[in-house]
């Protein structure tokens, strides 16, 4: 028996069991694009995949629609694929194990990928429905948006003839976004000095924060685990002799992170003024992040004396000294749109490994203000360059801008209000999305982003609600079945 058997609507719930059981993080996806491709064979419906395993499905109108403008349905494929620590699950080769508690769907020990496995669930149980009236559907399900909207870059739409977009990629019952901040992935990486060295070896844990997405969380002034190491190890490297063995932080650019590890070599003589230090931080800590990240905890276990190789005091100085003075989160508010962040970065990953001869550092970068973003680049670079470290950018995508006229917009208010008795709220947010750069493929589009209420998205805690999804399905439908949408 599925685990979602029983929920309405049932065929959206059966394909969203069908996606979470496929192993579909960012750059693995393979395998859900083929099975997406397998479900347009088996139902005859023309598709296309890409080089990139972008796919695009074409479903004809139904009758009486013949004449009706195409519309086009989008959403990526990939999750973010985060996991508890001890979490036996590789989310590289297994699927999700769902769980329903009430009202609420999750995924036991990872996270669930309701962002943005419910998109493709919709869009599979509309191209699969013979009883329901719409227009030409044009299905557009693309890749590896979370870590750089990549499918969405290289997708080719020319063949394409619809110029109204449902973007299936928010989750917030009963709000449409209307536009969003551009972004960049931006990596970081600082040359360390390597030397054999013997001593105690402590293994430093920050753990126990929050986290969350990057984009619609960033303000909230949530603890970021890489940064917070940072400052420990800065505030530790100016009082005691310490040697980075290796560090490994976050797992997505795009996610504040919730743990860092980091394993660093001692002098023996200085193991209690050691102890005495990180027990006075962690306290200092604690205090700032009260309201915060309650849970915070440093844990610090000492697992023997080695000789090994190890990046040298000095290097571990300046390693700490760089983290500690790098930008992170909110950089600057709107001065148009009340509480819309303008400008921010996160420190999403960071990793050294043992021996190596590099610091690697990974941001997620947004900022509604092209000219602000590629300021927020420079002063990243100039951090790093006086660190003697280097950059690269990639994943660079544009802002959705605001339409003024959207006839789209004015259909979905007007529908939305007769079908929940109230109006809809229209926002531009601050996290990236597809719409942007899409747009700049398909001139003259109409967009339009929405969804179902999600909790804690990019974390072990995201939970998708039950009756959200059923009431947007309807919502969704009655939309399509609409004339001259």
């Amino acid at each position: 028996m599925r685990v979602l058997e029983g929920l309405a609507p049932e065929r959206v719930f059966y394909y969203f069991e069908e996606i979470c059981g496929i192993p579909h993080g960012s750059g693995n996806v393979e395998q859900i694009s083929n099975y997406l491709m397998d479900f347009a064979k088996q139902k005859g419906l023309y598709a296309v995949q890409d080089a990139l395993k972008n796919v695009i499905i074409v479903k004809p109108a139904t009758s009486g629609y013949e004449e009706e403008p195409a519309v086009i349905l989008q959403g990526h494929m990939d999750m973010v694929a985060v996991k508890k620590p001890d979490c036996p699950i590789d989310m590289a080769v297994e699927g999700l194990r769902l769980k329903v508690n009430g009202d609420k769907i999750y995924a036991e020990g990872t996270s669930l990928g309701g962002d943005d496995g419910i998109a493709v669930a919709y869009a599979l149980a509309l191209l699969e429905a013979d009883h329901l009236s719409h227009p030409k559907l044009e299905v557009v399900i693309t890749v590896d948006e979370e870590v750089g909207m990549d499918g969405a870059r290289g997708i080719d739409l020319s063949f394409l003839t619809g110029r109204r977009m449902l973007n299936l990629d928010s989750e917030e019952e009963g709000i449409f976004l209307t536009s969003c901040a551009g972004g960049a992935r931006m990596e970081c990486r600082l040359p360390m000095s390597v030397c054999e060295k013997e001593g105690p070896v402590c293994r430093i844990s920050v753990e126990g924060l929050i986290g969350g997405h990057s984009g619609a969380e960033i303000h909230k002034g949530r603890g970021n685990a890489n940064c917070l190491m940072g400052r420990i190890l800065n505030s530790l490297a100016s009082k005691v002799a310490l040697s980075i063995k290796s560090m490994e932080g976050g797992l997505a650019d795009n996610a504040i992170p919730r743990q860092t590890v980091c394993e660093v070599v001692l002098e023996k003589e200085q193991e209690d003024t050691f102890k005495a230090l990180l027990l006075e931080i962690e306290g200092k800590i604690k205090k700032e992040l009260a309201s915060k990240d309650k849970d915070f905890q440093i844990t610090a276990v000492f697992t023997g004396e080695e000789h090994t190789i190890c990046a040298d005091v000095e290097s571990t100085k300046q390693a700490a000294a760089f983290l500690a003075a790098l930008p992170n989160g909110v950089q600057a508010m709107s001065a148009d749109v009340e509480g819309l962040v303008e400008t921010s970065l996160n420190l999403g990953m960071v990793s050294y490994v043992a021996g190596s001869k590099e610091l690697r550092c990974t941001f997620s970068l947004r900022s509604c203000i092209e000219s602000a973003k590629q300021a927020l680049v420079e002063k990243v670079e100039a951090v790093t360059m006086l660190a003697s470290g280097s950059c690269d950018i990639s994943g660079d995508y544009p802002g959705w801008a605001y339409r003024v006229h959207s006839p789209l917009r004015d259909k979905m208010v007007a529908l939305y209000e007769e079908m929940y008795g109230e109006k809809p709220r229209l926002e531009a947010i601050h996290a990236g999305l597809e719409c942007g750069i899409l747009a700049a493929k398909l001139e003259d589009l109409d967009c339009i982003s929405f969804g179902p209420n999600m909790e804690n998205i990019h974390t072990t805690e995201e939970t998708l609600s039950v009756s959200s999804v059923a009431r947007v399905w309807d919502y969704l439908v009655r939309l399509l079945a609409q004339k001259n949408i």
